[in-house]
């Protein structure tokens, strides 16, 4: 236990730094794996400075530099509740396009404001998750086929109750147990700071471990709190995470990106412990 929360101190120390922290047991730092993924709360495109500049957004994606990444806060929260990017920017400039959906108003872009936004691969299935609490919370739940393989990514936004939390955990694990098997990545800002029991996201275990990857991104001026999470299942999908930490992202929104390297090869040929099937096998 004494070992376990050292690592994971030098790890959150390691991210406030800028580093790169690589996980136990994979690939060393700087191996790019097959994909890069990344979550982005762009906070309706409103940075730390107060002003609305959805052109600065698209810049840090374009940052980024990532294969697949889920955004939170695309959409207005209220009135047209209007998509607030620019997709067609998007497509030219980050070559990402939007997974199509049915957005959560005829303006939107997104469901409860997520949107995935992907370089290249097809999309199998998607299946729009309406998260139980008191706020109006939403997750999507994306099959994928990539060059590399299947992969599903569950793009989340949870809410701000502990409670909340809870259930919306306790959802995404049934959501995956009802589908068919697959490698699962779960992204998004998770609302989480703690890391230990007292988690709300220790109802995600043995699924997700939700501490491996955990890196601070809140608030983005210096960041301390790790609410933006990107975990893997199998647990050897996930082989490195970081914080996109840029003079632009510190200003764009409160929240910095997170950045993750994912080996999807690793992961399908059976080397790690794929807790999803374990899951399945256990409902009746």
């Amino acid at each position: 236990m004494a070992s376990s929360h050292t690592s994971l101190s030098a790890g959150i120390l390691a991210a406030i730094r800028g580093k790169r922290v690589s996980l136990a047991g994979r690939d060393p730092a700087g191996q790019r794996g097959d994909t890069v993924i990344a979550s982005y709360n762009i906070h309706k495109c409103v940075g730390t400075d107060k002003r609305f500049d959805p052109g600065r957004t698209t810049d840090v994606i374009s940052e980024i530099g990532a294969d697949i990444i889920a955004l939170q806060e695309a959409d207005q929260r209220f009135g047209e509740r209007a998509g607030l990017l620019d997709l067609e920017r998007l497509r030219r400039d980050c070559h990402l396009i939007a997974v199509p959906i049915a957005a959560f108003s005829a303006k939107g872009h997104g469901w409860h404001g997520n949107v995935l936004l992907l370089r290249e691969g097809a999309v199998a299935k998607v299946h729009q998750l309406k998260l139980p609490g008191v706020e109006p919370r939403g997750a999507l739940v994306v099959d994928l086929d990539l060059k590399a393989g299947p992969l599903r990514i569950i793009a989340a936004h949870f809410g701000l109750l502990r409670h909340s939390r809870t259930r919306q955990a306790e959802a995404i694990i049934a959501a995956i147990s009802a589908a068919d098997e697959r490698p699962t990545l779960l992204i998004g800002d998770l609302n989480e700071w703690r890391t230990g029991r007292r988690s709300a996201l220790s109802f995600l275990s043995p699924v997700f471990d939700h501490a491996a990857t955990a890196v601070p991104s809140f608030p983005s001026r210096f960041p301390l709190l790790a609410l933006d999470r990107v975990m893997g299942s199998p647990h050897n999908l996930v082989t490195a995470v970081e914080v996109h930490n840029t003079p632009l992202s510190r200003v764009a929104s409160d929240h910095l990106p997170i950045k993750a390297y994912i080996d999807l090869k690793a992961a399908l040929s059976g080397g790690g412990e794929n807790p999803v099937k374990a899951v399945s096998a256990a409902q009746p």
